[in-house]
């Protein structure tokens, strides 16, 4: 069974940096994907970043981000610990959400079926 359990969020002002972990589990291949989401209050729950456990596994740097957060977040790994990283600098008020990460099967048009429970980032402005 896979599990996640993230961490990290808090709150920071605007221009400060947080980073986001999600320790997982319960993987017996390279065949899946892990996608940062998060939800702001009255909004759709959006993906933010994605990476392959190929591209963890072979640490190879392929990623993908939503527009609004290239060149600020950074999305990254360390396969020992089997924990997926979210570095988020430069953060805006409009970056406040619930942060959640999930395994599925592609970044984009997959099915998510394992959740971590969400994590808060608040930015004040």
């Amino acid at each position: 069974e896979v599990q996640l359990v993230a961490s990290g969020g808090g709150l920071v002002q605007a221009g400060g940096s947080l980073t986001l972990s999600c320790k997982a589990s319960g993987f017996t291949d390279d065949d899946y994907v892990i996608m940062w989401f998060r939800q702001a209050p009255g909004k759709e729950r959006e993906g933010v970043s994605c990476v392959s456990g190929r591209a963890i596994s072979n640490q190879d740097g392929r990623s993908w981000y939503t527009d609004s957060v290239k060149g600020r977040f950074t999305i990254s790994s360390d396969n020992a610990k089997k924990t997926v990283y979210l570095q988020m600098k430069s953060l805006k008020p409009e970056d406040t959400a619930v942060y959640y990460c999930a395994a599925g099967s592609q970044c984009t048009g997959g099915i998510f079926g394992a959740w971590g429970q969400g994590t808060q980032v608040t930015v004040s402005s």
